[in-house]
C-alpha cells in the first residue's frame, strides 16, 4: 500500500471538498442569501465543511481499493427564499460546487502536463494525478441528478411540477437511495466514473490544443 498516495488523497480530498462548499456559499451570498455566511461556512477552515464519512473515510477507502474516488461534505445551508432568481438561482448555487471541482481538476492537469510531472517518475506527478482524478470524481458524483446532490437542483429547475413534487418527497431519503445504487449498481457506477473521467480528460487536452 502506498501510504504517500493515501495521505495525498486525504489532504487533497479535504481541500477540494472545502473549496466545493465554499463555492456554493459564496455564490449564494452573491445572489442575496447570507445564511452560509451567518453560519460560519464562508470559511477556509476545513473543519467547518468536512463530513467524517463522505469527506475522509470514503475517499481514502476508494483510494485503498483502487476504485474511482468521489465524496462529499456537509451541505452549505441555503435559504432559497433569499436567492435572486428562485429555482434558477438555486440551480446556479448548485452548479458552482461541481464547477469548482472541474476547475481544480483542470489546474492539476495543467501543472502535471506542462511541468512534465505526468510523464516521469516522482511524487509531483502522483500529487497532480491524484488531484486531477479526485476532483473529476467529485464533479461527476455531485452532478448525478438525485436529491440532495447538486445535479438534482438543476433538474428541479428544468422539470415540470410533477417531477418537482416527486423530488421534494424523496429529498430526505436521497442519500440512502444513492448509497443503495452504489451498492447495487457498482459496475455501472464504476463505468460512469471511468467514462466520465476519460471524457473530461479528452476535453482538457482539446482545450490546450492536443488532439
Amino acid at each position: 500500500m502506498d501510504f504517500g498516495y493515501i495521505a495525498a488523497v486525504l489532504v487533497l480530498s479535504i481541500v477540494s471538498i472545502m473549496l466545493h462548499e465554499l463555492a456554493h456559499g459564496i455564490t449564494a451570498y452573491w445572489l442575496g442569501d447570507q445564511t452560509a455566511k451567518l453560519s460560519g461556512r464562508l470559511s477556509l477552515n476545513p473543519l467547518k465543511h468536512i463530513d467524517p464519512f463522505m469527506s475522509v473515510i470514503l475517499p481514502v477507502l476508494l483510494a485503498v481499493i483502487g476504485a474511482p474516488i468521489f465524496g462529499g461534505a456537509k451541505p452549505v445551508p441555503i435559504n432559497t427564499r433569499n436567492l435572486k432568481g428562485g429555482v434558477w438561482g438555486f440551480a446556479l448555487v448548485a452548479v458552482a460546487g461541481p464547477l469548482m471541482n472541474l476547475i481544480l481538476a483542470f489546474i492539476f492537469f495543467l501543472i502535471g502536463h506542462f511541468s512534465g510531472a505526468f510523464y516521469g517518475p516522482g511524487f509531483g506527478g502522483v500529487i497532480c494525478m491524484a488531484g486531477m482524478l479526485l476532483n473529476m470524481g467529485f464533479c461527476l458524483f455531485n452532478i448525478i441528478p438525485i436529491p440532495p446532490l447538486d445535479g438534482s437542483r438543476v433538474l428541479y429547475a428544468l422539470a415540470p411540477d410533477g417531477v418537482r413534487e416527486f423530488m421534494s418527497r424523496i429529498e430526505g431519503y436521497g442519500i440512502f437511495i444513492i448509497y443503495g445504487l452504489i451498492l447495487i449498481g457498482g459496475t455501472a457506477f464504476t463505468s460512469y466514473f471511468l467514462n466520465g473521467r476519460i471524457a473530461i480528460l479528452n476535453a482538457f487536452y482539446w482545450i490546450i490544443g492536443v488532439r
